[in-house]
């Protein structure tokens, strides 16, 4: 794909995120994500209505009538992406690939960012870190987050998340807001979770295929793991054998979603077969409430 090729592809990306930041999401990033807290602004006078625990009393005596102290929030942010691009990712038997769509999300959020004047950074992994982009703030600095997670080529092929979140953990040391973005067919990866969600706003972004969970009575078929190329073949006629399926990958995703919960790190499931805005809207209406 030559460049005129791949800036369309971006342009395009960046013309569906733009229209459902605009349409959909209006404030709504911005009411989620608020900021590390209040900075000092003014003194000014007081005004009927003015909360009295914010008067100035040193500037009152000096003056002889009451003046307050005026905070504004504190907005500016960092957002960094933890993507994971192994090969699992490529996978999708609907709309799109897990891969596509990971690309779409962070496109999305990563406006939505900039837009309000936050940083955004990226980490991208497999079973080792394969690039890491330090945050700055600009569209152009989106556009090329966008650029390297459509056209980077990984080295591996599996997936660590824990890699992914020990080396964040090194090179972000200030609080930030992370989406972790994955399958999360990996393992032994809770520790490293908490510890992030103590130093940062971990939201932790699941993306899978329908098929991962369930499989149609297709007769004998022959199923590969990308990741390690090991291919079985099944018969997925006999009820059995898709009843084992659907209890294995259900009980996967019911421990994971109990684990998120009970410690308190916010997550968003998305299908590959089903349009990804309405469930980041619900996460987005259900966090605000929440805090």
């Amino acid at each position: 794909m030559n460049q005129s090729e791949i800036l369309k592809k971006i342009k395009r990306i960046e013309i569906k995120t733009r229209h459902i930041i605009n349409t959909v999401l209006a404030g709504e990033y911005h009411s989620v994500f608020k900021g590390r807290g209040m900075e000092f602004s003014e003194v000014r006078e007081y005004q009927i209505g003015d909360d009295i625990r914010t008067i100035d009393w040193n500037v009152t005596a000096r003056m002889g009538h009451p003046f307050i102290k005026k905070f504004d929030e504190e907005r500016e942010l960092t957002v960094i992406f933890v993507v994971d691009a192994s090969s699992s990712g490529e996978f999708g038997t609907f709309r799109q690939l897990k891969s596509e769509i990971a690309v779409e999300l962070c496109a999305l959020l990563a406006f939505s960012a900039i837009k309000n004047n936050d940083r955004v950074g990226l980490i991208i992994f497999t079973n080792k870190i394969e690039k890491f982009i330090l945050p700055r703030k600009g569209r152009n600095h989106v556009l090329r987050v966008i650029r390297e997670l459509l056209y980077f080529k990984p080295e591996a092929v599996n997936t660590d998340v824990k890699v992914a979140l020990d080396y964040l953990n090194k090179v972000i040391t200030k609080k930030s807001v992370v989406f972790l973005v994955s399958d999360f067919l990996s393992g032994d990866y809770e520790k490293s979770m908490r510890i992030v969600n103590r130093h940062h706003d971990l939201i932790a972004v699941t993306i899978t295929d329908p098929r991962e969970l369930q499989i149609p009575d297709l007769g004998l078929i022959d199923l590969i793991d990308a990741e390690t190329g090991e291919e079985i073949t099944v018969d997925s006629g006999q009820t059995s054998f898709r009843d084992q399926f659907f209890k294995e990958g259900s009980l996967e995703k019911s421990k994971r979603e109990k684990f998120f919960k009970m410690t308190g790190i916010d997550f968003v499931d998305i299908y590959t077969d089903r349009d990804y805005v309405e469930p980041l809207f619900k996460f987005f209406k259900k966090r605000e409430k929440n805090y």
